[in-house]
Parts: C-alpha cells; sequence; structure tokens
C-alpha cells in the first residue's frame, strides 16, 4: 500500500477526495462508502510494528476508545498523515476489523522503515572516509527515513564541493543486515570526479579600471594560472557573493558610488575548468564639493572639517567617510573627538543634501548630547586571574567621564598582561541615556602562560647542552599557605616566578632564579624584581681543573610615567657579578687566566611601549634606550687592566614600529645600537659585557653573563665582526648596530598556538674598536621564517636566511641558514 491509499480508493469509488478505512473479508459488505455513518471507536490496535511501542503509536494517531469519527470520513486520514509525520514507516494500512451496532473496531497495520545497522564508504580514500565520518550525523539504530538519505549526499556533495569537485556524485545503496533484523547496511559510493579550478574571470562594461585591478578584489575567486601554484583557485558560490560585494566596495571607495553588477554567469570551459563573467555599471565618478556641519556647538565647523580630513575636490568614499567619523584605528576621528571628552551618546549623520553632476554637497547634522560618567564596571571570563589584577590595569573607573581612548587603552595593557586571549578580550559599554551614565563590561578569555621547556643545543667547544625551565607568569605568594588554592600552584595574582637550569654533566652548569612582584604595595606598578644565578664552566680536555665560576644576582624597580606621556616607563636596577678563574685562559687578554673579577652595575633604562597586542603586534610602537654602568674605579685608584674590578659603560638602544597594511599584514621596522665604553683612555676594556653577531642570537659557546648576543639570521652563529684579529672574534665587539624590515602575515590567530609567517631584510655589522665603526658598513641578508606562540613553550621562531655579503676572516662561508629560535626578542 503507498502513502496515499484512500485516496485513491475513494477517488475510484465516490469520485471525492475524503479518505477510507478498508474492511476485512467478514466485513467487506458493511461500510456503504457512498453513505458516511458515525461510530464510536470500540477498539484501536497496531500490528506489523515490531520494535515500536504500540500505545505510543496510537497516542500519535490523536484517537482514542470512545471518540465519534465519520466513516468514511476525515478523521482516519488525519490519523494516518500524523504516523507519516514521524518518519518512521514505510506504509500505514487501516482495516476494520469488525462493526457492533454503532461501534467500529479498527486495526492500524504498520510497516517499520529499516534501522542503520553500519555505514561504509567506496570510491575515496581513508582519509577523506575519517573526515566525513565526523560530520555524518548517522547513529547505529537511528531510522533510515527519505530525510536521512538526502542530509547525508548533501552533507559529502558540500564536503567535496568546498575543495573544488564540483562534479561529486553521491550514491547510497542500503543492504539489509543478514544478523540484524528490520536493519540495513548503507555503502556511500562517492565520484568525485575531476577538481574543478576557474579558468578565467572576465569583466564587462568596465572602462575606469581594467581587469587585472579588479581581479584583486575578489580575494577568494581567483582564476588558476601556472605562474602563482599556490593560488588556490576554487569556487565556492558562499565566496564568490563575498567577492561580488567586494567589488561594489571597491567601485563606492573610488567614488563611484552608483556602481551595480548587472549580470553574472558561471560557465563549464572544460571538464575541470570553469569561467566567471561579470558584467558591470560602473556609473559616473563623484567627488566632494561642500561640507557644512550643523547642531555642533562643543567645536567649531573648521576644527571639525580638519579633524575629518576631508577637502573639496576628494573622491567621493563612503566607507573612508564612515571611518573618519566613527572610527579611524590609525589616527583621530570625530566621534572619538567627541567620546573622549564624554560625550558617549553623541551622533553624526552625513546627509547628502544637494547631488549635481559629478558634484556632492554633505551636511554633517550632529547631535552632542551630555556627557557620560562611568556608573559601574563588571569582570568575566577570568577564572584564574584575580579581579584585583585585571581593576588595576582599568583606567575607566566608576564615577569617571566616559573615554573611548581609555577603553582602547584598557584592552591593550589587560592585552600586555599575557594571562588573556588578546583577540578575544571584548569591551561592551551599555549607554543609559536617561540618566547620563554607563555601564562597562570587559569579558577576557584565559589562557594557559605558564611555561616549562625542555630543550637541547650545542654549545660551542663543550658539547651539547641540555635546559630545564620552569616559568609561573601568574603566581601567587599571597596563597601559598592555602591548599585549597593549589590547581596545581598557586596562581592569579600576577606574580612571576622563574627557575631555569642548563648543564652537560661536569663542563657546563647554569642556574638562575628570578621573581617578580609588578605591583609593589598594590598602589601603583611599581615592579620588583630579585634574581640570582651561577654558572660553571670547565675546559673539557684538560688534565688541568680549569674552569670559570660566574656568581651574582640583581635587584631592579621599574614603574611607569606619567610623563611625557603615561606609554613611557622607568627602571632601575643594581647587580652584582663576580667571575672567579681557576686556570682558564680568556684569549686575547693576556695572562689573566687566575683571580677574581668584581663587577657592580647600575643599570637605568628608559622605554615606551604603545602595541596592541604582545604576541602579534598590528600597531605601535618600542622604544628603549639604557645606561649601564659601574663606578669609574680608574679615575680615583692607581690600578690598570688587572680586571679585579670590571669598569665600563654601556649604551643601547633599541626601537620597533608596527603598522598595519591591510588585514592581518604588518609591517615591523627595527633599529638597533650598542656602544661598550670604558672611562679613562689608559685602562682596556675586558673581556666581559662584549656584543656577539650572527645567527639566531641565543648564544653559544661563551656564556658570559652580560655578554649580549645579537641575531643577524643567513650568517652563521657569532661569525659577524668588522674586524679577523683572532682575539676580538673571540672577545666580541664593542660597538653593533642592525637594521630590519620585517613583513608578518597572520596565519592562525588561535591562543592555543598563535601562528604567524614572516620575511625578512636586515643588515648589521659587529665592530671590534670605534676606529673601525661605520654604521653604513653591514652585511646584509634576507629570509623568510615563521613563528608559532604556545602557551606551554613561549614563542619558537623558524627563519631560513641567505647572506648577501662575505665576511672577512671567515672560511667557507654558507650562503644559506636555518635558525631555530625560542623566546621573544627583541634585538
Amino acid at each position: 500500500m503507498t502513502r496515499c491509499i484512500w485516496a485513491l480508493v475513494f477517488l475510484l469509488i465516490t469520485g471525492t477526495a475524503s479518505s477510507q478505512v478498508l474492511n476485512t473479508p467478514a466485513q467487506r459488505n458493511t461500510i456503504d462508502y457512498s453513505q458516511p455513518q458515525r461510530y464510536r471507536i470500540g477498539e484501536i490496535k497496531v500490528s506489523g510494528a515490531n520494535f515500536l511501542d504500540p500505545n505510543a503509536l496510537i497516542s500519535v494517531t490523536g484517537l482514542k476508545v470512545g471518540d465519534e469519527i465519520t466513516v468514511p470520513g476525515e478523521d482516519i486520514s488525519r490519523a494516518i498523515q500524523k504516523l507519516w509525520d514521524q518518519g518512521i514507516l514505510g506504509d500505514v494500512e487501516v482495516f476494520v476489523t469488525k462493526i457492533e451496532g454503532n461501534q467500529i473496531f479498527l486495526d492500524f497495520n504498520l510497516k517499520e522503515r529499516p534501522r542503520l545497522s553500519r555505514f561504509t564508504f567506496s570510491g575515496i580514500n581513508k582519509t577523506q572516509q575519517d573526515a566525513l565520518r565526523d560530520k555524518i550525523n548517522l547513529i547505529r539504530g537511528k531510522v533510515v527515513t527519505d530525510a536521512v538519505l538526502s542530509s547525508t549526499r548533501n552533507i559529502v556533495r558540500n564536503y567535496y564541493l568546498d575543495k573544488g569537485f564540483l562534479n561529486v556524485k553521491t550514491n547510497i545503496a542500503q543492504k539489509p543486515d543478514s544478523v540484524l533484523p528490520n536493519s540495513v547496511v548503507l555503502n556511500i559510493h562517492v565520484d568525485k570526479g575531476e577538481k574543478v579550478k576557474i579558468g578565467e574571470v572576465v569583466f564587462e562594461g568596465n572602462e575606469a579600471f581594467p581587469d587585472k585591478k579588479l581581479r584583486r578584489q575578489l580575494k577568494k575567486t581567483k582564476q588558476k594560472r601556472f605562474y602563482n601554484p599556490f593560488t588556490a583557485s576554487k569556487y565556492k558560490r558562499a565566496d564568490y557573493e563575498e567577492d561580488k560585494q567586494k567589488l561594489l566596495d571597491f567601485y563606492n571607495s573610488e567614488g563611484y558610488r552608483d556602481a551595480i553588477i548587472v549580470s553574472d554567469s558561471v560557465y563549464k570551459i572544460s571538464e575541470d575548468r570553469l569561467g566567471v563573467r561579470i558584467k558591470v555599471d560602473e556609473g559616473n565618478r563623484y567627488y566632494y564639493r561642500n561640507i557644512t556641519w550643523n547642531g555642533n556647538y562643543l567645536y567649531d565647523d573648521a576644527y571639525l572639517t580638519r579633524v575629518l580630513g576631508i577637502e573639496k575636490g576628494d573622491v567621493y568614499n563612503k566607507q573612508e567617510l564612515d571611518k573618519r567619523l566613527t572610527y579611524n584605528p590609525t589616527g583621530i576621528d570625530v566621534s572619538g573627538l567627541y567620546q573622549n571628552d564624554g560625550y558617549l551618546f553623541q551622533s553624526i549623520d552625513p546627509v547628502e543634501v544637494k547631488v549635481e553632476g559629478d558634484s556632492i554637497d554633505l551636511e554633517m547634522r550632529v547631535y552632542e548630547g551630555p556627557q557620560a560618567t562611568i556608573n559601574k564596571i563588571n569582570i568575566t571570563g577570568n577564572t584564574k586571574t584575580s579581579d584585583h589584577v585585571i581593576m588595576r590595569e582599568i583606567r575607566t573607573l566608576p564615577g569617571q567621564k566616559y573615554s573611548r581612548d581609555d577603553l582602547i587603552r584598557t584592552r591593550n595593557e589587560l592585552a600586555a598582561l599575557g594571562y588573556f586571549d588578546p583577540e578575544n578580550i571584548g569591551l561592551n559599554p551599555i549607554p543609559n541615556q536617561a540618566d547620563g551614565t554607563v555601564d562597562i563590561n570587559y569579558s577576557v578569555v584565559e589562557r594557559p602562560n605558564d611555561q616549562i621547556s625542555l630543550s637541547g643545543g650545542w654549545g660551542g667547544p663543550i658539547g651539547a647542552v641540555g635546559t630545564v625551565g620552569l616559568t609561573l607568569n601568574n603566581f601567587s605568594t599571597r596563597k601559598l599557605f592555602n591548599l585549597s588554592e593549589w590547581r596545581p600552584l598557586p596562581s592569579g595574582d600576577g606574580q612571576r616566578l622563574s627557575l631555569n637550569v642548563q648543564a652537560n654533566g661536569k663542563y657546563y652548569q647554569s642556574y638562575s632564579l628570578s621573581f617578580t612582584e609588578p605591583w609593589l604595595g598594590g598602589r601603583r606598578a611599581n615592579a620588583l624584581t630579585v634574581s640570582l644565578f651561577k654558572t660553571v664552566r670547565r675546559e673539557p680536555g684538560s688534565e688541568i681543573d680549569r674552569r670559570l665560576n660566574v656568581d651574582g644576582g640583581a635587584i631592579s624597580l621599574g614603574r611607569r610615567l606619567r610623563w611625557p606621556d603615561d606609554f613611557f616607563h622607568m627602571s632601575h636596577s643594581l647587580s652584582y657579578n663576580r667571575y672567579t678563574l681557576r686556570n682558564y685562559t680568556l684569549f686575547g687578554f693576556g695572562d689573566f687566566n687566575n683571580g677574581t673579577s668584581n663587577s657592580l652595575s647600575f643599570n637605568n633604562t628608559i622605554g615606551r611601549t604603545s602595541i596592541d597586542n604582545p604576541t602579534f603586534p598590528r600597531r605601535g610602537s618600542q622604544i628603549t634606550l639604557s645606561l649601564n654602568l659601574t663606578p669609574p674605579y680608574s679615575l680615583f685608584t692607581e690600578k690598570r687592566n688587572n680586571y679585579e674590578f670590571v669598569e665600563f659603560n654601556k649604551w643601547m638602544f633599541d626601537a620597533s614600529y608596527f603598522v598595519n597594511l591591510a588585514g592581518d599584514l604588518v609591517l615591523n621596522a627595527r633599529a638597533h645600537f650598542g656602544f661598550l665604553g670604558k672611562y679613562s683612555p689608559e685602562t682596556s676594556l675586558g673581556p666581559f659585557e662584549r656584543f656577539v653577531m650572527g645567527g639566531s642570537g641565543l648564544g653559544g659557546g661563551n656564556f658570559f653573563v652580560g655578554t649580549e648576543y645579537i641575531g643577524l639570521r643567513g650568517y652563521e652563529d657569532e661569525s659577524v665582526i668588522n674586524n679577523d684579529e683572532e682575539m676580538l672574534k673571540t672577545a666580541g665587539g664593542i660597538a653593533f648596530n642592525k637594521y630590519v624590515f620585517e613583513a608578518r602575515q597572520l596565519i592562525s590567530p588561535n591562543p592555543a598556538a598563535t601562528i604567524y609567517a614572516l620575511a625578512f631584510m636586515e643588515a648589521g655589522n659587529n665592530f671590534g674598536s670605534y676606529d673601525r665603526y661605520n654604521p653604513f658598513k653591514v652585511y646584509r641578508s634576507v629570509g623568510v621564517g615563521a613563528r608559532i606562540f604556545m602557551a606551554a613553550f613561549g614563542l619558537l621562531g623558524f627563519d631560513y636566511g641567505w647572506g648577501l655579503d662575505d665576511i672577512p676572516g671567515v672560511q667557507n662561508q654558507k650562503r644559506g641558514q636555518f635558525h631555530f629560535m625560542i623566546g621573544q626578542q627583541l634585538r
């Protein structure tokens, strides 16, 4: 019996469209189909249902014993339709088992749809099968309906359409399972066909711009060309629709505000190529003429026009106009002018008051409104970090006037902490215009920031060096004695505890421990850092005990400044290093191989940081100037060059600037300088605190505390120096300069593994004397690389650099160098 059996039976007998029931043989002459009668249901039975609950099925029909129904009539039709709507039945028949007086006895004879036993794939490889299994919602025991089969076909088809297989065909075959009754095995056969690429993208009607320029506006709809093998060139309808809007946005940005797409088509070129044709009507190009202001009282027309930055005769650009009115990430905008002074409720409505020829007159209708006062601050999402750690970074406090700059600055400060995903810091002002207040909701997403490092490397003559490190970036000493806060260690107060051990057996061991309290006293951002370290190095292969011990510690205090602006910071540190030599040779420094050197130095650093994201900055800058001084012993003592007391003055300057070129493409320009000086011309600079350049900049075989390792990709580690004298090569330089241009493209913003690719050009040099110093004499290199930031390990870097110049005195130089680095380095 088919689904419409009742309609067919009734049409054959009566010619009308009402439903009927079937008589059993004993009742065949009881029901007169031409004379509908009223009956009371005496019994309802369900037959043929082996796996479904009969009572539940009767409930679905909406009929029950005692109900009055008309036979033939609509009551039975509605009951059948309700059963069909469940999608679990393959056939429904209704029999009248008997009639007693006005009572009718019904039997719903059902045929259940089969259930899924399992499913298999054919025609595709295992990798694709596994991918589809995760997408297809087929569960054992599920009823196999037409909707299930259709949904499965669509999922498979869409999966391959996204991969460019536009001719994919899917066939699903059902085979009864020999083990499970009323169950089937589905075989999903996939014929991918040839992968289809976009062979050509052509335009019609364009006169202002050539096809080549218009194709560049289509970001995901690209034509396949042999000289660009990395272009995907897949056709996806959703991406194509987005690209058409991007095309119109481009026309609008160039003044063609009336541009439209008249028609577009996708056509077949061959079995593996299709073409895209887009016909445009560009319309006229428009220009700004007169811009007037209405409703502004706080600022005059001339000032607002200067802030807007649009002059008469400029090309009409609605997107740029909106950006300069509402939010300009690279500069001031008119709304920001008002909102930074508390006028949160202001609005500016640009109205085209006149369009004449190719010129447009605008009237800026301004509503300034009252100033808004901050009412409440709410923080959500911080499951680990304490509220007070976040609150001390917030610059929008209750009772203050609202300021958009303060809101954005708060976001940058929270991102700089490193405790939260910088891409998911939410800022949500909730204005209440009735009382002139605003509530601000900050939302954060915690990310792991403690780091464990297990690594190995090559330490020059001493051989392999292993490193074990633990850094707790959000530690809490306040919770140390509260065992319930150990999860697994006390955390959440923003303190930093770091322990690091390096060793390769008896030839080299290094230990360091440091602790930082970023808000000493809890009222201001005064960062106190205390560190201790010890290094022991022995010369390998010597029967005599030749060793160098370095012991020391440092204490520093850093604070934020309010002048010249509050992006500045300053730190002061006092450090002591004790170098103990026992039969240890420092090449180039005569018989200084036994004894003790003491280095007491004071470091002062001033800097300015305004980057928007510590992991992947898109805009802002970092500038640092530091001066490291020891007491000038040579000026008030007669001791000369015995290195008992190390003396020097070291000057370092680093500058880094970020500019967002487009989307997630960022240009980073850097410059670095370093100079090591002495107080008296009668003394010589010792072997400590030197500059070593080349390679990844991670340090190699010297391991002197205070030595500055500067990377120069494309060259071997520690190989760059502007002198071929062996002693200067070994000790290091006393002046260096380095310049870098780096283009960065964000690939994955995922906080668990932030990834970006880069291409670089850099140049630098290291000098052993000031007589040879020349900031324009540099060794150049180019290359590509990638950075991966993982919370548990920090920043991992991979670079391949190509040195463009020969270094004097370095034999067998390799042009191509692969570099691996761990940790964020400015130089």
